[in-house]
């Protein structure tokens, strides 16, 4: 290829190994750049939003690059085990779905959904997150933790709900079929607050695509980074990063 290219034989490897010495010195700036954003983050970002935040700061960098420095530097997703509800053989009473998939408001306390979201600790098992989120706002106004997948966890998240934004009248709650949400005791509860309930069709979870949303993020962002010792520990997680992170 020298005698090709007509150059000295000294002179093209010395050139190349100058070329490959600069590039090492842009894939080490590169990986202690990731390295930061990624520590920024708490860990919870992965290669496709690094990239997105390292464009923004004008580098010129492919998103195959960053995984491959990403995967070199061992700089990684936990894999979470997965959740398998039970399935119950009752048959499921139809509800009237008013939201009916309109997301819409024009300003806060007028419709709320809800949901629950599994989390797992090595010491403690499954744990429960129940939460409502306000579709104006976005942000998640009331939620509540537990061992158990109760009535009484699904009452307390929106009992936190109320008593922190202290909607009037004319507010519709939608939320899914699940047990805990047509039980006798939280329907009472939502009448006795003057709320509208409003339900999900039979598997249609896009009938909840919002609150749906916010746990599917929740878990990418935070829950399959960490493994949680306990209950207590993924409790002070959970509450940091909705208070610190997604409500900002």
């Amino acid at each position: 290829m020298c005698k090709v290219l007509g150059v000295p034989r000294s002179s093209y490897y010395h050139s190349l190994n100058k070329t490959q010495s600069k590039r090492e010195r842009e894939n080490q700036e590169l990986t202690e750049k990731i390295k930061q954003i990624h520590k920024d983050s708490k860990e919870r970002y992965g290669a496709p939003k690094i990239h997105h935040i390292l464009l923004t700061e004008n580098y010129h960098v492919s998103l195959k690059r960053v995984q491959r420095l990403m995967k070199k530097a061992g700089i990684r997703s936990i894999t979470k085990k997965k959740y398998r509800p039970y399935q119950s053989k009752e048959k499921i009473v139809e509800h009237e779905n008013l939201l009916d998939r309109d997301f819409s408001t024009t300003n806060i306390n007028q419709k709320w959904v809800a949901d629950i979201t599994y989390i797992n600790t090595l010491k403690d098992g499954w744990c429960y997150l129940a939460s409502v989120m306000d579709l104006h706002s976005k942000k998640i106004v009331g939620y509540s933790f537990s061992r158990s997948m109760t009535t009484e966890l699904v009452i307390k998240a929106l009992e936190n709900a109320i008593n922190n934004q202290k909607p009037s009248k004319e507010l519709i709650l939608h939320t899914d079929l699940g047990s805990q949400y047509t039980s006798s005791e939280f329907t009472g509860y939502v009448q006795s607050r003057k709320i509208i309930q409003s339900f999900s069709r039979k598997g249609n979870p896009y009938d909840n695509a919002c609150i749906e949303s916010f746990h599917a993020i929740l878990k990418k962002e935070e829950v399959n980074h960490v493994q949680y010792l306990d209950y207590y520990s993924a409790k002070i997680a959970i509450f940091q990063y909705i208070e610190g992170w997604y409500n900002r």
